[in-house]
């Protein structure tokens, strides 16, 4: 499923009085609770066409390989929610922190954006940033690995 019709839904689901929804389409399904974090699932369906399994499951084998290198690296800095990753604190400002920055507990690292609220993660530990693993504008999973401190 596109990430902007993705994002609609989510839009219209927080805008209104309906508290779930679940999409079925060719590529996948979506599930969309409201009154808590905003859960979303992508699984493939069992399809005829070979096209639309490989497009559903190769954005899941990537931040699985990104991660194995970062766990040996340092302190991994994991996203706390689903949402919209975003680098800087507008477009076109300087990256809160990019590889080789000093930060010390409490620094601002990065923003993420759920239901339209602006979250700034922030470091739990001081260091040098070896890695930085998010994508400016790209959608963030819980739990993902964002950052390495060493």
């Amino acid at each position: 499923m596109d990430l902007r019709k993705l994002k609609t839904l989510i839009d219209l689901v927080s805008d209104s009085n309906v508290s779930e929804l679940e999409i079925t389409e060719a590529e996948g399904r979506v599930r969309i609770v409201k009154g808590g974090p905003v859960v979303t699932t992508v699984a493939p369906l069992q399809v005829a066409a070979p096209v639309a399994a490989p497009a559903v499951a190769a954005p899941a084998a990537a931040p699985a390989a990104d991660a194995a290198p970062a766990a040996a690296a340092g302190h991994e800095v994991k996203s706390p929610m689903v949402g919209t990753f975003y680098s800087a604190p507008s477009p076109g400002a300087k990256a809160f922190v990019q590889v080789g920055s000093q930060v010390k507990v409490g620094d601002t690292l990065c923003i993420i954006e759920a239901m339209k609220i602006l979250n700034e993660i922030e470091a739990d530990k001081a260091g040098v940033v070896k890695q930085v693993l998010g994508d400016n504008g790209q959608a963030v999973e819980y739990g993902q690995t964002l950052f390495v401190i060493e």
